[in-house]
C-alpha cells in the first residue's frame, strides 16, 4: 500500500486548496516575501543534499550531460506545454484576467512548482524506499514541508497547484511499483550521488523562485536518471 505516496499527494492538494482560498486575502507584498522564503528553503534543501556527494566528477558530469539531453529533447518546452494546459483547465473553471506578461510569469512559476513537487530527489528516493521496504517516513516528512509549500505557491497560482498532485502521484506511484527492481541495484554511494544531483536541481529551483536566474530546471531532470549508473561506473573505474 503506497501510504507515503498518498499522504504526500494529499498534502499538496490540501496545501493548494488552503492557499487558493486564502490567496486573495493576502497582500502582494506578503506573497512576494513568502516566495523569497520558499526559494531560500529550496536552496537550503539543495545544499543539504549536495554535501552528501561522494563522487563529484560523476555528479557534475551527470548534471551537465543530463541537462544537455533535456535541452536537445526540449523537455522544458514540453513541460511548459503541460503547465499551459493545466492553466487552461483552471481558466475554464474560474475567471482569469491576467495580462500576457502576467500569464508568462504564471507559467514560469507553475513549471517551478511542478519540478519542485514531482522531481525532487527526496520524493523520488522516498518513493523507492517506500516501495522496497515499506518505510514511509521519508515521504511523510516531505509531506509536512510540501503542504506549506503548496499553500505559498497557491497564494500566487491558485487552485492549479492541486492539479500538480496528479503528475506527482503518477510519478511517485510508478517509482513505488518499480522499487523492487531499482533499489536492489543501488548502493549507498549511488544513492548519495543521486540525492546530490537532486540537490543541484533544488538549488537551481530556489534561484528561479527568488528570480535571480531562470535556470532550465525542467531540462535538468534527465540528470537524475543517468546519475546513478554514471556513479556506479565511476566507482568501478577507480
Amino acid at each position: 500500500m503506497p501510504i507515503g505516496v498518498i499522504v504526500n499527494v494529499l498534502s499538496v492538494v490540501s496545501g493548494g486548496a488552503i492557499g487558493a482560498l486564502a490567496g486573495n486575502k493576502l497582500s502582494m507584498d506578503f506573497k512576494e516575501k513568502l516566495n523569497l522564503i520558499l526559494g531560500l528553503c529550496s536552496m537550503g534543501m539543495g545544499i543539504s543534499t549536495i554535501v552528501l556527494m561522494q563522487n563529484m566528477p560523476a555528479v557534475i558530469f551527470s548534471v551537465i550531460i543530463g541537462t544537455a539531453i533535456g535541452l536537445v529533447l526540449h523537455l522544458g518546452d514540453r513541460i511548459n506545454m503541460v503547465a499551459q494546459g493545466m492553466q487552461k483547465v483552471i481558466s475554464k473553471l474560474m475567471k482569469d484576467d491576467r495580462s500576457t506578461g502576467a500569464q508568462e510569469e504564471f507559467i514560469a512559476t507553475l513549471v517551478t512548482c511542478i519540478v519542485l513537487f514531482c522531481a525532487s530527489g527526496t520524493g523520488i528516493y522516498g518513493s523507492i524506499v517506500s516501495g522496497m521496504t515499506g518505510d514511509h517516513s521519508i515521504l511523510i516528512a516531505k509531506s509536512i514541508l510540501d503542504m506549506f509549500t503548496g499553500v505559498i505557491f497557491a497564494c500566487t497560482l491558485g487552485a492549479v497547484v492541486c492539479i500538480v498532485a496528479v503528475p506527482q502521484f503518477v510519478i511517485f506511484f510508478l517509482l513505488f511499483l518499480l522499487a523492487g527492481i531499482i533499489y536492489p541495484a543501488t548502493n549507498e554511494i549511488m544513492i548519495a550521488d543521486f540525492k546530490a544531483c537532486g540537490g543541484f536541481i533544488m538549488l537551481a529551483t530556489g534561484f528561479r523562485m527568488i528570480k535571480v536566474k531562470m535556470f532550465p530546471v525542467a531540462d535538468m531532470i534527465p540528470s537524475m536518471i543517468i546519475v546513478m549508473p554514471i556513479s556506479a561506473l565511476w566507482v568501478s573505474i577507480l
